[in-house]
């Protein structure tokens, strides 16, 4: 806990280093600055579960959600397999996030599925370092298996930095169909639509009950900035916390910086891990 908040990570990479794109390992060290994430890490370029565990413990952060990624033409392939070792250290902690890329997997249900069976607790889907559409056809069986198995879906939104990466695919106006197909479907836009489509994703956050916003990669304190057309008490209920680690300067300095916003305290334990709770059950 971090001044008594319970604190769901809602937005971790853990990858094996040496399975990256150089860019990558620029990203987390432009963005993580001074932060010591490379201590958790061996001489190997894998994470070390009982460094990995003592940091979070340290930071104060209840439960992580472990992303993979399969996105050769960006940032390389992070393997949800590599992650299972942290799991096993303390499967209190830490869940895992399933991926699935179109360009690779096929058919995308028997490896939806796959990962399912695996522990993930949510479906990652990247667009933009995958280079398609969310609103593929061929992901509509995937949203089917959610719907049917109670998975959230959370996508990239937003511009991303990488090398590759396509960022029309980020807009999140491309699932305007997809929300209003799989009602059921919890969707949660990563970055909150980072860059120039904050607007259209609050939007869709407040219009649609099953749209949520994480805020990985965003600075807290410019949240009232890039939603300053928003009441921000309103759509902060529907917000999930996540830093995007290790790109963060640290996660106890994001919860005291969202925690500085002024919320209220129900919709602010409901950022923090209130909404996480209730939309991945899993975690529980």
């Amino acid at each position: 806990m971090i001044d008594e908040h319970f604190v769901v990570d809602a937005h971790v990479h853990t990858p094996r280093l040496p399975t990256l794109k150089p860019a990558w390992l620029d990203w987390a060290r432009d963005f993580a600055g001074e932060y010591p994430w490379r201590t958790v890490y061996d001489a190997d370029g894998a994470v070390i579960p009982a460094a990995m565990d003592d940091l979070m413990a340290q930071e104060g952060v209840d439960r992580v959600l472990l992303f993979c990624e399969y996105s050769p033409r960006a940032t390389g392939i992070q393997a949800i397999e590599d992650n299972l070792p942290l799991v096993a250290y303390n499967p209190e902690r830490f869940r895992l996030v399933a991926n699935v890329n179109p360009h690779l997997h096929h058919p995308l249900v028997d490896e939806v599925e796959r990962q399912l069976a695996l522990g993930a607790v949510a479906l990652k889907i990247h667009p933009v370092h995958g280079a398609f559409s969310p609103a593929d056809k061929e992901l509509y069986p995937v949203y089917a298996l959610c719907a049917e198995r109670g998975i959230p879906v959370i996508l990239h939104s937003g511009l991303s930095v990488f090398p590759g990466s396509r960022a029309s695919y980020g807009d999140p106006s491309l699932l305007s169909d997809v929300v209003e197909d799989f009602p059921s479907v919890n969707f949660v836009f990563a970055h909150g639509g980072r860059g120039w489509w904050y607007d259209v994703a609050a939007f869709m956050a407040q219009a649609r009950p099953n749209v949520w916003l994480d805020l990985a990669g965003l600075p807290p304190k410019k949240l009232p900035e890039y939603y300053a057309r928003f009441d921000l008490v309103r759509l902060a209920r529907k917000w999930i916390f996540g830093t995007d680690w290790p790109g963060v300067p640290g996660t106890a300095v994001n919860v005291r910086a969202v925690a500085d916003l002024g919320l209220p305290a129900e919709v602010l334990d409901g950022v923090l891990s209130g909404n996480a709770l209730r939309l991945m059950p899993g975690l529980r």
